[in-house]
């Protein structure tokens, strides 16, 4: 499971509920790029998941890599076979975000975006199916955003590099559906990781037919059904679980 940096994120709320079921986990983190962010990083907040999980009795590993690097996915994938022997599940949920509008637009930034957003994924993913042994069901997750439900001007690179991963799902779904393996994709919507100051959280709020922002365990809720046997007939989906909000 990639993007596990931050213990108040989805991808922590993900690893806790997953951990629970008693699924074996090899996390990934790269706190630099929370650092560079307005919110900030959770100084080792991914060592201090894994020692929380742990002590619950759950088997973890971490290791860090930035997905900007083009070897970094396979070596991920290759250090969670040499840990487990196998690998069932593929929980693509690292990001990286920027806000830029269509005057601040940058090469860099959108070479950024698509490197760790699009193609990490897409390598993880590669990767996975390889390493997949075939003995047990396949699950691939990946994480878009809400850049096919109302406009976002302010976050090109993001949602540009988001959206193809929403355009990729049902493609890579008949890919590997011989291989008995699903991919699905997950819009959480607005969901309160900590990023939001109060006037985006009013702006959400009011928007929300629940009266709420979601929350990490939304998600890890979904996550946790689609990993799991229920959901073997469910594949090349992109599921919006947003509270029906925009």
């Amino acid at each position: 499971m990639t993007g596990v940096s931050r213990r108040i994120g989805i991808g922590a709320a993900i690893a806790r509920r997953l951990a629970a079921t008693g699924t074996s986990l090899f996390l990934h983190s790269w706190e630099p790029h929370d650092a560079d962010q307005p919110w900030g990083a959770d100084s080792n907040g991914a060592e201090l998941l894994v020692e929380e999980l742990t002590a619950t009795g759950a088997r973890v590993e971490h290791a860090a890599a930035d997905f900007s690097e083009p070897t970094a996915p396979a070596s991920i994938l290759n250090q969670a076979v040499g840990v487990f022997g196998h690998i069932d599940i593929l929980v693509a949920n690292h990001a990286r975000s920027s806000r830029q509008n269509l005057d601040q637009l940058t090469c860099e930034e959108i070479d950024l975006s698509y490197a760790v957003n699009t193609r990490a994924s897409m390598l993880l993913v590669k990767e996975f199916a390889r390493q997949h042994s075939g003995v047990t069901p396949g699950r691939v997750i990946l994480m878009t955003s809400g850049q096919h439900r109302g406009p976002i001007p302010d976050e090109l690179p993001y949602i540009a590099s988001k959206g193809a991963l929403h355009q990729l799902t049902i493609s890579l779904a008949a890919h590997l559906a011989p291989r008995n393996i699903t991919v699905n994709t997950i819009d959480p919507g607005a969901t309160d990781t900590g990023y939001a100051d109060d006037q985006l959280r009013r702006e959400v709020i009011a928007h929300e037919p629940m009266g709420r922002w979601g929350e990490p365990d939304d998600a890890a809720r979904l996550v946790s059904w689609l990993t799991g046997p229920d959901a073997s007939w469910v594949t090349g989906q992109v599921i919006v679980s947003s509270g029906g909000g925009p």
